[in-house]
């Protein structure tokens, strides 16, 4: 199932038919240092992790996981609660608004595909300021928790669904 905005952007479950455009997706030095490419990310995969692709004219701009209580119980004792790890898009496609709008079709997503869940949690490096305030201008809030990732300290982001 997808879920559309009128400027043709939606949230797709990964299908194989996308593994092809993964392989060319692009992330710069920085941020590819942030996170991880969604090759990667789809090679990890385990009954609670659901590879996410953003489509717009059937051509993959943006990707992340949502991860159910394996993952998410680290930040969270909320067992409503889904991680968003793995974020990005492509470098190619970014500036063009569709982080912000990716984000804003995350409630209409869960409402389908996930209406158990009341709320998204994620880690963002410290030092990722420019991923910060993108996340915060789509509604997530700093709550005050720290965590130490794989690159440094960690602030989780929380956002009621």
């Amino acid at each position: 199932m997808t879920l559309t905005r009128n400027d043709n952007i939606t949230l797709q479950c990964y299908h194989p038919r996308f593994h092809s455009q993964l392989e060319n997706y692009y992330l710069k030095g920085d941020h590819h240092y942030y996170t991880a490419h969604p090759i990667d990310a789809i090679k990890d995969r385990g009954h609670d992790r659901h590879p996410i692709v953003l489509v717009k004219n059937q051509t993959v701009i943006g990707f992340f996981v949502l991860h159910g209580w394996n993952g998410v119980r680290k930040y969270t004792g909320n067992r409503q609660a889904m991680l968003l790890r793995a974020y990005s898009i492509d470098s190619r496609q970014q500036g063009k608004g569709y982080a912000k709008q990716s984000l804003q079709l995350l409630t209409p997503f869960f409402k389908n595909h996930f209406p158990e869940k009341k709320e998204i949690i994620l880690a963002v490096n410290l030092k990722n300021t420019a991923a910060q305030h993108v996340y915060k201008k789509a509604g997530f809030v700093d709550k005050g928790k720290r965590v130490m990732g794989k690159k440094g300290e960690q602030l989780i982001l929380h956002r009621g669904l």
